[in-house]
């Protein structure tokens, strides 16, 4: 019989179980163990029979148990994430975090918007003595995505939303980084784009990844115009099928785990290049 267990586990005692990163590359790197560590223990189970077990140590004081008070617990996460609202992208599981470790904000196709933008500036300026990092979370076949190449495929399909003027909102914005991936991938594969079996597919999943790394690069810039220190933002998108986080690193061969954003429109169009090239896009884009 399979089962996997994931047990959150603390102890009675002051101290921390895991310090928390110092700066934001080691955040980075503790999402990025934390992801590799959820996608293995989910890989185990491949055979008929198996059992997987993961316990994650957590803070006593997290739970506001530290030395037998009962007080409510102060707010510390050492990353904020940005990630979409499907139920099938649990932020905490796929990095392997507890309570009280990450400020998660979702969204539908974790869209940029306002509220989005406030919600990650109350996070900085509030909770800055303990956030070194924002991730970006995007995910395979997001519904977000998928309406918005759908629109542009078949622009009478826009009139559909119309009246749903908050909706309407997100598609709109997402619609800007569709055309942007079409346009790149006519110009790399050629007028007959259009007729590969998988393009709508792999239009998808290019958007997907263009989306996160445009919402970080955002990010970053309004960072900087707030003079927050060296908290930055990083990208990456959740592959459901495989549960990893899946996205380029500007400069090496690397696909996994977070990554930095683009920094202006020249290495945007080396991060449409790498994405319409790599293995995951070429395979779905030509799909029989």
């Amino acid at each position: 019989m399979k089962s996997v267990e994931i047990i959150y586990r603390y102890c009675a005692q002051t101290e921390p179980v895991r310090p928390r990163p110092a700066d934001s590359d080691t955040a980075r790197l503790r999402l990025d163990e934390g992801n590799q560590a959820f996608a293995a223990l989910l890989e185990s189970m491949a055979s008929d029979e198996a059992v997987a077990r993961r316990v994650i140590q957590v803070d006593s004081r997290d739970f506001g148990l530290a030395g037998g008070s009962r007080e409510s617990p102060k707010q510390r996460p050492f990353a904020a994430v940005l990630g979409c609202s499907d139920a099938r992208v649990p932020v905490e599981l796929i990095f392997n975090e507890g309570p009280n470790d990450l400020f998660v904000i979702r969204v539908a196709g974790n869209s940029l918007g306002s509220d989005v933008l406030g919600s990650l500036s109350y996070a900085v300026e509030h909770l800055g003595g303990s956030i070194k990092l924002i991730a970006v979370l995007g995910h395979s076949g997001c519904g977000a995505v998928s309406a918005a190449v759908d629109i542009f495929l078949d622009p009478r399909r826009y009139f559909e939303h119309a009246a749903n003027h908050s909706l309407r909102g997100i598609l709109d914005r997402m619609l800007v980084v569709v055309q942007a991936s079409a346009k790149r991938m006519l110009e790399i594969f050629g007028p007959d784009v259009a007729q590969y079996p998988g393009y709508r597919a792999a239009l998808i999943e290019a958007a997907i990844v263009v989306n996160a790394a445009l919402a970080a690069y955002t990010v970053n810039k309004e960072l900087k115009n707030q003079e927050f220190g060296d908290i930055k933002a990083v990208y990456g998108v959740y592959v459901v099928e495989s549960r990893e986080v899946w996205s380029p690193h500007r400069g090496t061969a690397m696909w996994s785990g977070l990554a930095d954003p683009p920094i202006d429109p020249e290495s945007f169009t080396e991060l449409g290049n790498a994405v319409l090239n790599s293995n995951r896009i070429l395979s779905i884009l030509k799909a029989e």
